[in-house]
């Protein structure tokens, strides 16, 4: 399993948020790590896919499926395809050399520019001219690009560090494989563009975040911040919104509404974490002024369901509804492969709810009446 889980304090995990916030990482000291069972999900994804591709390789394997907390078809399907993958870059890294090593789950240590820094890399591909980081993502989350990652460039530097000096490795290829979001996204640099990046950013960065220094900075880093809730630079930031004083949207201009709609997501989740930090707070005793806790809705449910069913059944009656498995509970059911052999011709996608996004989203605009009407003037 992956050896981060020692949970370095400059992690090439979080890289991401204490580059763009420095002070964030000792401002999140003291607060425990709950975890997830998201993050245990994944945490099982990884381990099974490490077994599988060390199988592939004929590396020695212990198949560790009977001790997975979360285990399904779906799982299974992901990890075969990231192996597919990894030993896909294994057979192109063979053109360039004819004996590349791979190396899975391998720790490797960039503490030559950042303070006690390591981590462990899914796979890495080393071969005379190019290095490849692979790193699998289970969630489902947001879509994870390579391009200028900072956790996978904290991995290469690393492993430039174990075989610069062996392999005559000119570049880095980056990439992230992400099955569950139908994403895998490739990225290059050289090698000499990411020595550059490590010495003219991450270094200094990192010597202000071990240091508690630096500008405090919100942004979509802050959503795994363990201290998000008490930030007040995030609080500063969202409540700028209040500068609209909450008029209704035709008293703003066009403008305003743009601003807001930049902000609005994040507004959101903070009002959020607000309202959730305040209620574990007031669970462990604390009395906030103007409120109090209450037992909340509660939905009656069955003690003992067996029982239930047995008694309605000795009453003549039969207790349970037949109801047709869901796309999803299916495809597990039957299996990819065979629930496309058997349902395909009856699988239809209506066109999703139109929704207002951010134009760095990947998806295609929708055509709106208004721009049919347009296209329509413009071939007359």
């Amino acid at each position: 399993m992956n050896s981060e889980r020692q949970h370095a304090v400059l992690s090439a995990s979080s890289s991401d948020r204490w580059i763009h916030c420095p002070p964030s990482v000792r401002l999140s000291e003291g607060f425990e790590d709950k975890g997830s069972d998201y993050a245990l999900e994944g945490t099982c994804a990884h381990a099974l896919a490490e077994y599988k591709l060390r199988k592939a390789l004929g590396y020695p394997a212990q198949d560790p499926t009977e001790d997975l907390a979360f285990y399904n078809e779906e799982m299974e399907e992901a990890t075969d395809g990231y192996v597919s993958y990894v030993l896909e870059k294994v057979e192109a890294a063979k053109e360039a050399c004819s004996d590349p090593v791979v190396l899975v789950e391998q720790r490797v240590d960039y503490s030559r520019w950042v303070r006690q820094g390591f981590g462990t890399s899914d796979a890495l591909i080393i071969a005379d001219g190019t290095l490849r980081i692979i790193d699998l993502k289970y969630g489902t989350g947001i879509a994870v690009s390579a391009e200028d990652n900072p956790q996978l460039k904290c991995y290469s530097l690393g492993a430039l560090e174990l075989f610069d000096d062996i392999y005559d490795i000119d570049s880095v290829a980056m990439s992230i494989y992400q099955p569950r979001r139908q994403n895998v996204s490739e990225w290059q640099i050289s090698k000499n563009d990411l020595l550059a990046w490590a010495d003219e950013v991450l270094k200094p960065t990192a010597e202000l975040a071990w240091d508690g220094k630096g500008e405090f900075s919100c942004g979509p880093w802050c959503r795994f911040c363990k201290a998000k809730t008490i930030c007040r630079k995030r609080a500063e930031e969202n409540l700028k919104l209040a500068q609209h004083e909450f008029r209704l949207p035709p008293e703003l201009s066009d403008a305003e509404i743009e601003v807001i709609l930049s902000q609005v997501d994040e507004l959101v989740s903070w009002a959020s974490d607000i309202k959730e930090y305040a209620l574990q707070q007031a669970l462990s005793g604390k009395e906030w002024r103007g409120f109090k806790l209450v037992e909340g809705r509660s939905v009656r449910k069955y003690a003992n369901e067996t029982a239930v069913a047995k008694t309605v059944e000795d009453a003549g009656f039969d207790p349970y509804e037949k109801k047709l498995l869901g796309i999803t509970a299916m495809q597990k059911l039957l299996g990819k492969n065979r629930f496309n052999e058997l349902l395909s011709g009856f699988i239809e996608k209506p066109q999703g709810k139109p929704t207002l996004v951010p134009d760095s989203d990947k998806r295609p605009a929708m055509n709106t009446a208004k721009n049919d009407f347009k296209e329509v003037k413009n071939h007359e």
